[in-house]
């Protein structure tokens, strides 16, 4: 059955809209919600390979779907039919699109349609009992196929991020480290020419003031 379903904006992984009844009778909810932030994230930064995709994650599967620069994904049970999960994301992404589509771009809070999640209550209903006749036909209708949906481990997918914050954060380093060398050369350089032209600075100093001296007394 459906555990989470959480909707974001993909130029930007902002939360957009989420079911705020779901994950109630699943263990570590919060770990989970956690990935999906993480998914979420990653997909703004382009690390995407599909616009379709199943990810494997402890005994669950998240399963997303993208259009129009947004990403629908949800949560299931690995024994829930996967033709079911994408289905269920497919009448979300039609009714948030028609509802909110004008308004996508300009959100600028997290959670700016939280007001969907009475459509995200309903729907999930719809799909609660894989049995019913509505949903047998779904898993029959040939016309929608998923077997070639990918599916990936959340480590793997995750992982990728990680080690191309872990390429940016050595990146910054380096190039903070280069400007601190760059400042320490430019000092090292300036003492350096003080060092040398100090005494003939002095020196001449000297003979001024003893012309300035004698053109005084004579």
């Amino acid at each position: 059955m459906v555990k989470l379903t959480m909707i974001a904006r993909v130029t930007d992984g902002l939360p957009l809209s989420e079911g705020l009844d779901d994950g109630r009778d699943l263990k570590d909810a919060d770990f989970y919600k956690q990935q999906a932030k993480q998914l979420f994230k990653n997909l703004s930064k382009g690390q995407h390979e599909a616009s379709r995709m199943s990810i494997e994650t402890g005994p669950y599967l998240f399963h997303y779907i993208i259009e129009g620069r947004v990403c629908y994904l949800t949560l299931c049970d690995r024994s829930y039919p996967k033709k079911l999960a994408f289905q269920y994301l497919e009448d979300l992404k039609n009714e948030f699109e028609r509802v909110n589509g004008s308004q996508i771009e300009t959100a600028a809070r997290p959670y700016a349609f939280i007001k969907f999640d009475a459509f995200i209550q309903k729907t999930k209903k719809l799909y609660l009992d894989t049995r019913t006749q509505r949903n047998l036909a779904k898993l029959n209708d040939e016309l929608y196929e998923v077997h070639q949906i990918m599916t990936r481990n959340v480590q793997e997918v995750l992982g990728v991020g990680e080690k191309l914050d872990q390429v940016s954060e050595m990146s910054s380093r380096l190039t903070s480290d280069t400007r601190i060398y760059a400042e320490k050369a430019k000092d090292l350089n300036r003492q350096a020419l003080i060092r040398k032209y100090a005494p003939v600075a002095i020196v001449i100093g000297i003979v001024l003031m003893l012309f300035w001296v004698k053109n005084k007394i004579w």
